[in-house]
């Protein structure tokens, strides 16, 4: 899955908050469920990621944990799998 960068290009080695979410529902998670999931992994400091939050005037849905946005969030995908893989060992 590729994103584009805010310079309009491809990058196939990072993923928005959401996109991560949407390979997470491959194990049987919600879109929302899992977007929670990596918000709180990211709070806690278990996965990295360029964070942008959103001003509570400005929410758009649901709300994640530190009010972070699921599309503009960017994680290497690098980080995301290796967190899905010790999600997946423990």
């Amino acid at each position: 899955m590729s994103t584009e960068s805010e310079h309009g290009q491809k990058n196939a080695s990072t993923l928005s908050l959401r996109e991560a979410a949407q390979l997470l529902s491959a194990e049987g998670l919600g879109v929302y469920e899992g977007e929670t999931l990596l918000a709180s992994a990211i709070q806690r400091g278990e996965l990295h990621a360029d964070v942008m939050r959103w001003a509570t005037e400005q929410w758009d849905g649901r709300h994640l944990p530190g009010n972070i946005n699921a599309r503009q969030t960017r994680i290497e995908r690098a980080d995301f799998d290796v967190w899905r893989s010790r999600r997946a060992a423990s």
